[in-house]
């Protein structure tokens, strides 16, 4: 922040509304004012303020509800830049007073951009991909705790139906064969209908190995066909022009 800027904009943002206080490099107030938090409204703002030379906008939060502004103020072509929270808290104190108020914290956040440059940190637009793999991160977040769920609510009724199974398979649910298993049979009586040969044929179905392909090979086992397959009746053998008469 060495560039030399005439007005300096301190936004202490909201959810509904901010407030705006805009300072010369003097120190003399040029706004002081509650901001709505709309486009039209911090376009109107921010020109005016710029009608006095270069503008540094500030906020306390880049993102979320502070969103809006930073993004308006890039479109109006404005360097924006943000008080962390901390340094905030520490700069505060220097202050006389001890009321939170909104328009004591954009006052400060203004003058502390004005005669303490070296606390600000610049929004980079680097700033809008980190906040798009956060939103990635919590949605794998979310994923990871609707699996945990479920998979709490399967032991849960596998305790209330048999007791002894989920003891057996309570600390494997997550396998790929057990749910194959669970979702085939449906429960204690179909697993005990299906039978151990087809409950293994099941489990193996869903441990193949990532390398192994996914079709039967002449070396991989098969599936044993019923007998009435494996011993169907063939056709009878038409004579042959060569067969011997009688």
């Amino acid at each position: 922040m060495t560039q030399p800027y005439a007005v300096f904009c301190g936004i202490d943002v909201g959810k509904g509304e901010h407030h705006a206080v805009g300072l010369t490099a003097t120190g003399k107030r040029l706004h002081d004012k509650a901001l709505p938090n709309d486009e039209s409204k911090l376009r109107a703002v921010f020109d005016r303020l710029a009608a006095h030379g270069p503008l540094l906008i500030v906020v306390d939060q880049p993102n979320t509800i502070g969103a809006l502004p930073v993004a308006v103020a890039r479109a109006c072509g404005h360097d924006v830049a943000y008080l962390p929270g901390l340094a905030m808290r520490r700069i505060a104190d220097l202050y006389p007073g001890q009321a939170k108020t909104d328009a004591r914290d954009a006052f400060i956040i203004a003058d502390a951009a004005r005669t303490m440059p070296h606390a600000l940190r610049r929004v980079d637009t680097g700033d809008d991909t980190l906040t798009e793999l956060g939103v990635l991160v919590g949605y794998d977040d979310d994923l990871a705790g609707e699996a945990t769920r479920t998979l709490n609510r399967i032991r849960g009724l596998l305790t209330s139906i048999h007791p002894a199974l989920e003891r057996v398979l309570g600390p494997r649910v997550a396998h790929p064969a057990v749910l194959e298993i669970l979702s085939h049979c449906g429960g204690p009586d179909g697993i005990r209908a299906t039978g151990d040969t087809a409950n293994s044929l099941l489990s193996r179905s869903n441990t193949r190995p990532a390398w192994a392909p996914a079709w039967p090979t002449r070396s991989s086992p098969r599936c044993p066909r019923r007998r009435s397959q494996s011993r169907a009746r063939r056709p009878p053998r038409s004579c042959s022009r060569n067969s011997p008469t009688h």
